[in-house]
């Protein structure tokens, strides 16, 4: 078990994590510094008894034991700069929480589809018998759950939460896809491939990886991993273990056994779901768990809210909430998903990916793009000669702009790529704003 009473730690970052950490450590007798370079920031719930160093990047390190930084927080900035100098331990929350669990760890990363994976295998692992914690970037930080009554986790895990790690190591370890994100961050996709894949780097023989055969940048990870590997797809089972979609079941198979999942009832449109249902499945029945409680789960599963989401129809009009889309390639899973014609509402602030591989969906489905926010001109620029452009300011003008011009069988979808924090707290705040528009329509 780590000691922490007397440690000095220093929490970089003031966030929902940084809290959480904050809290974990000041109740198991650690000094705190906290510092974020912010100054509005909410400090309710921090201990009293911490340092509080807001506004600045500048902290002292003399004495300092342990830095915790947030996930959100550059690896570059001043205080990771100088602890890496000095030789500080420098650990993520994940890395932290991972020394402290006792609980076995289910580890699910990816540009997208995370949530949904982490929330259903959640859900199928309660349904046989299992008292799981779901959580990890999707919510709850997985500090959260040590000390917990919990007989597995089940961690959503971004690339910048595994940028800091040194030990972690899930038994399972599930990657679902890899597309241009978050490169103001990184330099390039390789780079963001490659903190990704750190979700296997401690992985040993006991363990099992769960990869996706269908992308390319994932399965190019096949063969390199410690870890036992298991396939999942659309595409043809390239090596056994896999698992894979046949006449309305998904079959597992690991070369001595099968064991089918009837998937027939599952109600999340799209073929990435059918895929996360895989990942789901695939990990689920590796983990020991019976096909039909995964079934159950399946039939009753109706998606997460912001993803691909019913919001109303109206005078023949469908709207589409999928303001989870925050990058390319979830706007383009959810333009494929959905019924055309379309209205498409996008745009935000720019997370520096390439917005041509939206040109095929939109020349095929879309017959307006109204874009709003710091990227429509750029958006526009990149988009406006496959398809109807129109640059709005804010998500108010377009759902305005969008209900005026739909008619019956058109489906308006917001699918943003793009990050919401130019005008919203996050993309929940901008998902429920865009159903209170159109619920006013």
């Amino acid at each position: 078990m780590m000691e922490l009473a007397g440690k000095r730690a220093l929490v970089v970052g003031l966030g929902i994590t940084g809290r959480s950490v904050a809290r974990f450590l000041s109740a198991r007798g650690a000094r705190l510094t906290l510092t974020d370079r912010r100054t509005d920031i909410n400090c309710d719930g921090v201990p009293e008894d911490a340092e509080i160093n807001l506004g600045s990047d500048t902290v002292c390190l003399d004495g300092v034991d342990l830095v915790i930084p947030s996930p959100g927080v550059p690896r570059d900035c001043r205080p990771l700069r100088d602890a890496v100098a000095q030789r500080i331990p420098v650990l993520s929350e994940l890395e932290l929480a991972s020394r402290l669990i006792d609980a076995p760890l289910i580890a699910v990363t990816g540009t997208n589809g995370k949530s949904t994976v982490t929330v259903l295998l959640g859900e199928v692992l309660k349904a046989s018998g299992r008292r799981p914690f779901v959580g990890g970037n999707l919510g709850t930080p997985l500090i959260d759950a040590v000390g917990g009554e919990h007989d597995v986790a089940v961690v959503e895990v971004s690339s910048f939460q595994l940028e800091w790690i040194e030990r972690f190591r899930p038994q399972i370890a599930i990657h679902l896809n890899l597309s241009d994100d978050h490169l103001y961050r990184y330099r390039d996709l390789e780079e963001y491939g490659r903190f990704k894949a750190r979700i296997f780097e401690n992985q040993g023989a006991d363990d099992w990886a769960v990869i996706n055969r269908d992308d390319p940048h994932v399965w190019r990870l096949n063969g390199r991993l410690k870890a036992h590997t298991v396939n999942f797809g659309l595409g043809p089972d390239v090596v056994l273990p896999a698992i894979r979609f046949e006449r309305g079941s998904l079959v597992f198979d690991d070369g001595a056994n099968r064991q089918r999942v009837d998937i027939s009832s599952f109600k999340p449109p799209g073929k990435h779901n059918l895929s996360n249902a895989m990942a789901v499945a695939a990990a689920a029945l590796v983990f020991g768990v019976e096909p039909r409680a995964i079934e159950r789960c399946f039939a009753e599963f109706t998606g997460l809210p912001h993803r691909i989401e019913f919001v109303r129809a109206r005078d023949g009009v469908s709207f589409i909430d999928d303001s989870k889309g925050t990058n390319v390639g979830a706007a383009i899973e959810a333009l494929t998903a959905v019924a055309g014609p379309i209205i498409w509402i996008a745009g935000g602030v720019d997370k520096g990916g390439d917005y041509s591989p939206l040109r095929v969906p939109l020349k095929e489905k879309v017959r307006r793009a109204i874009l709003i926010g710091q990227a429509r001109e750029k958006m526009g620029a990149a988009l406006g000669d496959v398809t109807e452009v129109e640059l709005v300011t804010t998500l108010g003008d377009a759902v305005k702009r969008a209900g005026a011009i739909a008619t019956r069988g058109d489906t308006v979808l917001l699918s943003p790529a793009c990050s919401s924090f130019d005008q919203f707290r996050d993309y929940e705040e901008r998902g429920q704003v865009f159903k209170e528009l159109v619920r006013a329509l």
